[in-house]
């Protein structure tokens, strides 16, 4: 979906595809097939926006078979969708049983990650639209925090400048500007856009920013409009923004609100916990764990890594973190210019959530999408945005 902003630059709003597991090109192909196009059909629109997941195998294939990535191409045209930005944070197994810590490999100090976000970038020259030079990649935040010494830092720091040469490279080749967003994450080297800082300026150029994810930034209690004035005071850029919201528990030392928290504790994906207390930021690094015992201080909110859908907030005692979202996004996109103009909706734990609230067939999956995407597109419209056909 692409809206005019009143500065006249085009906004894109997509959705992110990691929503539907595939770790093959063939699946990559059924994705746009059973869900992508059924959701553009099922919002009335002759262009949907994607925000396209390649896991490691589909992503290696297209890089060595022009012709299947010119069907690609053909296929995304034919279906009415266009793609302008990929997320490169999971690299293969996003749809597993168990996730948990495995997303974060291989991270920034593995020459693999490097190899892989080259090939996305590539990958992204050609898929981009025709009359669109500019694309976005989100990635994983540098690592996970643990076994991330000095050493560690200099040498991921030494790949994301290797990369920010090869996406110069690559414009002078293609015409297709490629930048990369790192995103932070809770428990992750880069846990907040503060932590970000440091390292981005330390990249030459500006082909390296951040992504904001809205359910992180709220996990983390981080201010929307601190954040976003410390990101552009160092001149660290915005490629993407995803909209997301977090799970909230106001009162986390009522039992019937850990009865309620304990529904959405899962074995799939990893939901860091934080509340935010006198000392500081306190945290767990899953949900469980911090319901067990007296891990995390229970008289303060709290807050879960839990992208629940921005449409249908969770029943009372929990509630979710919308309004960090609508804040981030009118700072993003409301101003005299955008700050990014790459939007994507990122709601990947429709499978995730307590079985009552789980979608059933692939129709709910498609209508909670639409859903999703359509307050999205009703937030852009309030901000002065016109969306275009």
């Amino acid at each position: 979906m692409r809206f005019r902003h009143p500065d006249g630059s085009t906004v894109h709003l997509a959705y992110c595809t990691n929503v539907h597991p595939a770790e093959t090109l063939d699946g990559v192909l059924a994705q746009l097939r059973d869900h992508c196009e059924p959701v553009r059909r099922c919002l009335g629109r002759d262009r949907l926006g994607i925000g396209l997941w390649l896991a490691k195998d589909a992503a290696r294939a297209l890089i060595t078979d022009p012709v299947a990535l010119r069907e690609l191409r053909t296929e995304l045209d034919r279906r009415g969708l266009e793609v302008v930005t990929l997320n490169g944070f999971p690299y293969e197994g996003f749809g597993a049983e168990e996730v948990k810590y495995r997303v974060y490999q291989p991270d920034w100090t593995d020459p693999e990650r490097l190899a892989h976000t080259t090939d996305l970038a590539r990958l992204l020259t050609a898929l981009l639209p025709d009359d669109v030079t500019e694309g976005s990649i989100s990635t994983l935040p540098l690592a996970w925090r643990t076994d991330f010494d000095e050493h560690a830092a200099t040498t991921a720091g030494a790949a994301l400048t290797t990369l920010a040469a090869r996406l110069d490279a690559l414009e002078e080749l293609t015409g297709k500007s490629i930048r990369i967003a790192l995103e932070p994450e809770p428990g992750c080297t880069v846990e907040t856009t503060a932590d970000a800082i440091g390292p981005l300026t330390a990249l030459p150029g500006d082909r390296i920013g951040v992504c904001v994810d809205t359910c992180h930034l709220a996990t983390s209690f981080e201010d929307p409009a601190t954040a976003l004035a410390a990101l552009d005071a160092a001149g660290v850029g915005i490629p993407k923004a995803q909209l997301s919201a977090a799970l909230h528990a106001e009162d986390p030392r009522r039992p019937e609100v850990r009865d309620a928290l304990a529904a959405f504790a899962e074995p799939r994906f990893l939901h860091q916990t934080r509340t935010l207390t006198a000392a500081g930021l306190r945290g767990t690094d899953d949900l469980g764990e911090a319901l067990a015992g007296d891990a995390l201080p229970d008289d303060a909110p709290w807050r879960a890594h839990f992208h629940v859908p921005l449409h249908a907030p969770p029943a009372a005692p929990l509630t979710s973190t919308l309004h960090v979202l609508q804040e981030a996004l009118t700072l993003l996109v409301g101003g005299v210019e955008p700050r990014t103009r790459h939007l994507e909706v990122e709601t990947y734990t429709w499978r995730a959530l307590p079985s009552e609230l789980r979608p059933r067939t692939r129709t709910q999956l498609v209508d909670g999408i639409a859903a999703e995407l359509t307050l999205a597109r009703d937030l852009l419209t309030d901000l002065g945005l016109k969306e275009l056909p």
